[in-house]
C-alpha cells in the first residue's frame, strides 16, 4: 500500500489511530455523565440528555476539544475525572514496532492531535510513547482544530514539510479531508479505532492495524 521511499515526513493522530478510542468514549460517554449525576444531584438520564445536547453542538471546533472549556460550561473537573478511569488508557497493536521502524528507516514522525494539552500529557504519562516520536503538535498550540486549513497553514510554517512527501492517519474523515484540501498526498484512515465498536471507513483507504503497512526491519 505504501512505498517508503516516496514519504519523508509521517504525521499520525493520537485518539482511535496510535491510541484506543475506547477510554474516550468510555468517559465521555459513560463515566462523565455517571459522575455529573453525582455532582450535580440529578439523575443520569437527564445528566445524559444535557451532556449530549450541550457537547454536540461544539463537534469539530477547539472547544469540543478543550477541557478547560468544558470543566467551567459543565461545573466539574474533567482532568479529575479523567485520572479517575486513566486505567483504561491503552495503545493499539503494533504501534511501538511500527514506531520504531519508521525512525529507524530515517522518517520524521510527528503525532498531530486535537486533543487538550492537559489530556495530551496524561496519555503521555501512562503510555511513554512520546520517546518514540520527533515531534508532539496539539492544534491548542495554534488555536485552529486540524479541521481548519489555517491549521495546517500554521504547522507548515512551523515544521516545514513536504505535503507531496508526508503521510497522514486519522481515524476521522472529516480531519482527512482537510488534509487532502490542504495538499497532503498519503492519507490513511482507520477501521475500528474504538476496539469495542465495529466500524470501518469507506471513504479513504484504511487499516485495521498497523502491521498492514509495517515497514521492513532496516537491515544491519
Amino acid at each position: 500500500m505504501i512505498n517508503w521511499d516516496l514519504i519523508d515526513t509521517v504525521m499520525l493522530d493520537m485518539d482511535g489511530t496510535l491510541l484506543d478510542l475506547h477510554f474516550d468514549n468510555f468517559f465521555w460517554l459513560d463515566h462523565l455523565p455517571q459522575r455529573y449525576a453525582e455532582i450535580h444531584k440529578v439523575d443520569l438520564a437527564e445528566a445524559n440528555a444535557k451532556l449530549k445536547n450541550h457537547i454536540q453542538q461544539y463537534e469539530g471546533t477547539l472547544q469540543w476539544y478543550c477541557l478547560e472549556f468544558w470543566s467551567k460550561a459543565l461545573d466539574v473537573d474533567i482532568p479529575s475525572l479523567k485520572e479517575e478511569v486513566k486505567h483504561k488508557i491503552q495503545i493499539r497493536p503494533h504501534v511501538g514496532e511500527f514506531l520504531t521502524r519508521l525512525r529507524a528507516l530515517g522518517k520524521k514522525v510527528l503525532l498531530v492531535t486535537n486533543a487538550h494539552p492537559q489530556s495530551l500529557s496524561l496519555k503521555m504519562e501512562v503510555t511513554q510513547i512520546d520517546s518514540l516520536l520527533d515531534v508532539i503538535i496539539s492544534s491548542h498550540q495554534f488555536n485552529e482544530p486540524k479541521e481548519s486549513q489555517k491549521f495546517w497553514q500554521q504547522l507548515q510554517a512551523f515544521e516545514h514539510f513536504d505535503p507531496e512527501r508526508t503521510l497522514f492517519i486519522d481515524d476521522t474523515v472529516r480531519i482527512l479531508d482537510s488534509a487532502k484540501t490542504f495538499g497532503i498526498k498519503y492519507l490513511i484512515g482507520i477501521h475500528q479505532p474504538d476496539s469495542q465498536m465495529e466500524r470501518r471507513m469507506e471513504q479513504y483507504p484504511a487499516i485495521h492495524h498497523f502491521d498492514e503497512i509495517m515497514p521492513d526491519p532496516v537491515a544491519v
